[in-house]
């Protein structure tokens, strides 16, 4: 059990990286050079091990660049940044109501999906939902960089990490998987879950709408230039503003990664306890609604 934390009825926080990049709450994001981090989900996040709860009555009621090929927009790269700037133009305008690859329940976190783009000092930044015909190669070899492999354990064939999506897009809405986009280009891999739902809740006081964050920055030359910090605290905002009923977001890195745990304090979140998960010694960490203006 975690040790009591004299703020807990205040809220929790969203995992990722530092100055490089990072996972988020079920996953490890011990310290790397290379700038990805990450834990498997099965270390205490939402995977096989998925937490069978009741939910709640009134939620019944509710209805990487250096990957991508040539920079100059004419490989592979260019096809990728096409497709994700047709993504975020289509939710912008409202063109699409329910993607077809959106959870079939995903009001359970307020529709990612239309959650829209977000300006950061980076650049745009967009969160669109995962679709396995145009992602799964581009993940895959995510998962198989060995900064990402060693604490993601997604390593492996692409059938690997099809299950470990499939799982998620096949279930009732409680984990959405994201590509996240910076001016259009995709480079970064996130699940955006419901922590109160998730094996983790049996691990802290959980509130109801708690909601957790796992990130993965996948291109080498998106490392090292502080964007964790940065995409944290612009998805904790996206979350905030998204999920009213959502009073806090979660995160657990690795407590042995300190370049994850300097990039959430950067983020505005604060420490709140050390946690022992089934795969790790964990720093939970919390971003809370009341201090979103503050921080």
């Amino acid at each position: 059990m975690p040790p009591a934390d004299p703020i807990t009825e205040t809220g929790f926080a969203v995992p990722v990286m530092a100055d490089l990049a990072c996972s988020a709450v079920s996953r490890s994001d011990a310290p790397d050079p290379g700038g990805v981090s990450g834990e498997c989900p099965r270390a205490g996040g939402h995977g096989e091990d998925t937490v069978d709860l009741r939910l709640p009555g009134d939620l019944v009621a509710l209805p990487a660049v250096d990957m991508l090929g040539p920079l100059d927009g004419h490989g592979s790269r260019g096809r990728h940044q096409e497709m994700y700037r047709t993504a975020v133009s289509i939710t912008r305008r409202g063109e699409a109501s329910r993607p077809s690859f959106a959870p079939r329940h995903d009001d359970l976190l307020d529709r990612v999906a239309e959650w829209g783009p977000a300006d950061t000092p980076a650049g745009g930044f967009h969160l669109v939902p995962v679709r396995l015909e145009r992602d799964l190669p581009l993940i895959n070899r995510w998962m198989n960089d060995p900064a990402a492999a060693a604490f993601w354990e997604l390593a492996g064939p692409q059938e690997m990490t099809q299950d470990h999506l499939r799982a998620q897009l096949a279930g009732d809405g409680r984990s959405v998987p994201c590509i996240g986009a910076l001016d259009g280009v995709p480079m970064s891999y996130w699940e955006i879950y419901r922590a109160d739902l998730d094996p983790l809740a049996r691990h802290y006081p959980a509130r109801p709408h708690d909601t957790g964050i796992h990130l993965l920055v996948g291109g080498v030359a998106d490392r090292g230039r502080g964007l964790g910090g940065v995409l944290l605290r612009a998805v904790a905002d996206l979350v905030l503003a998204q999920r009213p009923s959502c009073t806090r977001v979660i995160a657990e890195p690795d407590i042995r990664n300190t370049p994850s745990v300097a990039a959430f304090l950067t983020a505005g979140f604060r420490f709140s306890a050390e946690v022992e998960l089934p795969a790790k010694q964990a720093a939970l960490m919390v971003r809370d609604r009341s201090l979103r203006h503050l921080l």
